[in-house]
């Protein structure tokens, strides 16, 4: 025999609500399992730099359940989750390579000076100059200092000491550029390293610069014969010229071979000075019987381009030449050239 409907909700509403007394009695509540939302950071190392997107974790809530007890039965406990906040990625710019090697101080060689004195390479920003007489350096305009070209390899001799020494504490004076291009059977490093030391002593704060020359082919560089040790240079220039008569194209390949062969040799990159063509034609021909070839505007920003890539911040760069020689054309001549000078010149 079957009890009545109502009997039966009856005795159901009482078995619920005993069951919820006795449950809120012992303190038990229902909860849920919390979870935890991990944010992990990549970093990238390539050798160019890329576009990056930076994440900051937030905080993240243990979903709670609720439940509250009435006089009658409720309807089913829920639980309410608060969703972790989604993070937002800011991005970062994006460095742009420089187009050529930053520094403040730019040098170019030979005919700086026009018949009356005035400084010519300022025009395009270059503000080292190539001078050889203290009076020179003397003249100089605000802003412009002196790189004094000595050109000789005797040692200290008295010439050479009094000759330095006339330039102890002028405040327009950089350094000396001591040789060009030196070859060890004419040049000892001993003496080399005489006259850079009697510089050092006698005229603190000043550079002994030379220009490098290369023991062997262009393709197969090699600068062994001076050394920081055994020269005391404090800079040593690299001169690449990449385009030339009989090659099909520029091999710019040239500039990173100096500056690896240059640093085995034990130079530092921050020691190294890029020396730029600047200058075609003329008379001279290189170690494969040809002969340089002027640059263009867009073999200039080419050149410029590969130096920044393997010296990015000299102390100082160096445009050869300002002045033609030998019949060749020059920097002082080339109009498209000297725009490129000025805008990195003055960037």
């Amino acid at each position: 025999m079957t009890g009545s409907p109502r009997r039966i909700l009856g005795l159901s509403v009482l078995l619920v609500v005993a069951g919820l007394t006795v449950g809120l009695a012992a303190g038990s509540s229902p909860t849920l399992a919390s979870a935890q939302l991990a944010h992990q950071h990549h970093r990238h190392p390539t050798p160019t730099p890329t576009l990056t997107a930076t994440t900051s974790p937030s905080p993240t809530s243990t979903p709670t359940a609720t439940l509250t007890p009435t006089g009658l039965p409720s309807s089913t406990p829920t639980a309410s989750a608060t969703a972790p906040a989604t993070p937002s990625a800011t991005p970062s710019a994006t460095p742009t390579a420089s187009p050529w090697p930053v520094t403040g101080l730019h040098f170019t060689a030979n005919g700086n000076f026009s018949s009356s004195g005035q400084y010519l390479p300022g025009a395009d920003g270059f503000n080292l100059a190539d001078v050889s007489s203290l009076a020179e350096v003397n003249a100089l305009p605000t802003g412009v200092q002196g790189l004094v070209w000595l050109g000789t390899c005797a040692g200290a001799t008295s010439s050479f000491d009094s000759t330095v020494d006339a330039f102890v504490g002028n405040a327009k004076l950089f350094g000396f550029y001591v040789m060009d291009e030196p070859d060890i059977s004419s040049c000892s490093a001993a003496n080399l390293k005489a006259e850079d030391d009697w510089i050092h002593s006698h005229v603190p704060g000043a550079r002994a610069f030379a220009v490098l020359e290369n023991q062997s082919a262009a393709v197969d560089p090699s600068y062994g014969w001076y050394t920081p040790v055994n020269s005391d240079l404090d800079l040593v220039g690299l001169d690449p010229y990449p385009v030339r008569s009989e090659l099909s194209s520029p091999d710019y390949a040239e500039i990173s071979l100096r500056v690896s062969a240059a640093t085995a040799a034990g130079w530092p990159v921050s020691s190294l000075v890029p020396v730029y063509q600047t200058f075609g034609g003329g008379t001279d021909t290189d170690d494969a019987d040809g002969h340089w070839v002027l640059p263009t505007a867009a073999q200039e920003d080419t050149i410029l381009a590969d130096w920044a890539a393997v010296v990015p911040t000299p102390v100082f760069d160096y445009a050869y030449s300002w002045g033609a020689q030998d019949s060749d054309m020059a920097l002082s001549q080339v109009p498209p050239l000297q725009s490129v000078f000025l805008a990195k010149n003055t960037a």
